[in-house]
């Protein structure tokens, strides 16, 4: 069956339509042709240039452009209004798995990721990643901030394909439980010890700014090379705690204007990513870098936000009328904006109503580059969006997405087979063995009609058993022994370092 095309009934401010007559441009027909033939042209093989932001527990309803009216968020709302976007990308519902989806082009439980934590965070050894198929392309690659896909020195993004590293360890700045450098427990998110390739240093300045400072420093490095590169710019931001994690000045007008702390630091939080991301944007626009590079803006699950307070009233942040948020089987967990720009190429300001996945990228990225696979490597379940990018109308074949929060106790898998699960289709999700909601009339999911359609549902539960059963002999982070906060990979590395030769200072380079 070909594509329902899914109508994007949410999220979305009015908008206005602006002609504009050709010949006040002075464009001429032969203008107009050639556009005409660029748009046609092949993608594939093009060799472009890739730089995919990435933040953290970040939803769809956490940027203006998307309704939220209380955050101002101009510079990503420019490139969402100039961008082609994919309006139902769908994505896991927690950090690690998202992110394994990505560098694998695999659902993430047959990557070993079932969790956050308990070494259940850990991507199988034997996946060939996507940063390693880029460089086999002869890209130059490198990760600023959020790894979260094991600590352990095998695991380690250096050891997987990245060339270039800047990093925190486990799941967030100051999870020192969890492996995180034991000093970024004192102030979280200002002034942290990181991994810098292989050395532990000491930086100056809140974590965002250090993020776009240092992969800026870098791809203007790759720029004046002329290497083609790979920046993955994933941020920490604004993954809570939301105690004092955001810098004053962008928590100053929401307290002022009468909201609750946390609401100011998480707030605050996404607002200085914005100014980041503007000064990315025009940083890349003065070297004229655009041409030939991908920019990517995403996140990577549902909004983790509590309630807000005003004034002395609660209510419920916006999340852009969508039912649950992160760590649910729900749309508010695992659809997320995506927007693209690739300048000349993509056309602006268009919509692509597709279903789309975090599993799709890595196709697409090797497809773009040229990437030849090795023979023996994981077998991919995404697609590639090339043929999507090249016509937006292309037809699509339908698709069932498996979705599964993971996270459940040690030793209970079973346990937990229908608790916080899902099947998204174009139509459908069909959630916890018991829900269905039909997207297409009802995104926010407030109408189960379960009893309505049998043999939908009979359908989804066999398509939902059999990846089940598929995936559990791939899951082979189960059961493994807690680890000590002072036995974690890092947290041993740190005190190591220390001891033989101290803990240096690190910035990037200033730009101008």
């Amino acid at each position: 069956m070909k594509k329902r095309i899914m109508k994007n009934n949410y999220m979305k401010l009015e908008s206005v339509t602006i002609i504009y007559v050709l010949l006040f441009f002075g464009i001429s027909s032969r203008g107009m042709a050639q556009n005409e033939q660029s748009k046609s042209k092949s993608l594939k093989n093009s060799r472009p240039n890739i730089i995919l932001v990435m933040t953290d527990d970040q939803g769809m309803g956490d940027l203006s452009c998307m309704g939220n009216e209380i955050l101002k968020t101009p510079h990503i709302d420019d490139f969402h209004e100039n961008s082609t976007r994919l309006t139902d990308f769908q994505v896991s519902p927690t950090c690690a798995p998202t992110r394994s989806a990505i560098m694998s082009g695999r659902v993430p439980f047959k990557n070993g990721v079932t969790h956050t934590i308990f070494q259940r965070e850990r991507m199988a050894l034997d996946v060939y990643t996507l940063p390693q198929a880029l460089q086999s392309a002869g890209y130059k690659t490198a990760l600023f901030g959020k790894w979260h896909l094991g600590d352990e020195e095998a695991y380690l993004p250096n050891n997987r394909g990245f060339d270039e590293v800047l990093m925190h360890g486990a799941g967030g700045i100051g999870q020192s439980k969890y492996g995180d450098f034991p000093t970024n427990s004192h102030d979280t998110y200002s002034d942290n010890v990181l991994l810098h390739n292989d050395t532990i240093v000491q930086t100056k300045g809140f974590c965002t700014d250090l993020f776009f400072k240092a992969s800026l420093a870098w791809i203007k490095e790759q720029h004046e090379t002329e290497h083609p590169y790979f920046a993955y710019i994933s941020l920490n931001a604004p993954h809570g705690p939301f105690y004092d994690n955001a810098p004053e000045e962008y928590q100053k007008r929401f307290l002022k204007a009468g909201y609750d702390k946390k609401t100011a630091v998480r707030y605050g939080m996404i607002e200085n990513i914005d100014d980041n991301f503007g000064i990315m944007m025009s940083k890349l626009k003065d070297w004229d870098a655009l041409e030939n590079t991908i920019v990517i803006f995403m996140t990577d699950n549902g909004m983790s936000m509590p309630p807000i307070t005003h004034n002395g009233e609660k209510f419920r942040a916006y999340n852009a009328g969508m039912k649950g948020g992160k760590n649910s089987p729900y749309e508010g967990g695992t659809h997320v904006p995506f927007f693209m720009q690739w300048e000349g190429v993509l056309e602006k300001g268009v919509d692509i109503n597709a279903l789309t996945a975090h599993i799709d990228l890595y196709k697409t990225f090797s497809e773009l580059a040229g990437v030849e696979s090795p023979e023996k490597m994981q077998d991919i379940d995404g697609r590639s969006l090339v043929p999507l990018l090249e016509n937006k109308d292309v037809d699509w074949d339908e698709r069932e997405l498996f979705v599964h929060c993971g996270r459940w106790n040690t030793g209970e898998r079973e346990n937990y087979k229908f608790k916080k699960n899902a099947v998204r289709t174009d139509r459908w999700r069909f959630s916890n063995n018991k829900e269905l909601y039909d997207i297409l009339v009802d995104p926010g999911e407030t109408k189960n009609v379960y009893g309505s359609y049998p043999d939908v549902v009979k359908e989804l539960q066999q398509s939902y058993d059999q990846w089940w059963e598929s995936v559990k002999p791939m899951m082979v982070n189960e059961n493994l022994p807690e680890v000590a906060p002072e036995d974690q990979p890092l947290v041993r590395r740190y005190h190591r370092q220390l001891k033989e030769y101290g803990i240096p200072n690190w910035a990037p380079e200033n730009l101008k």
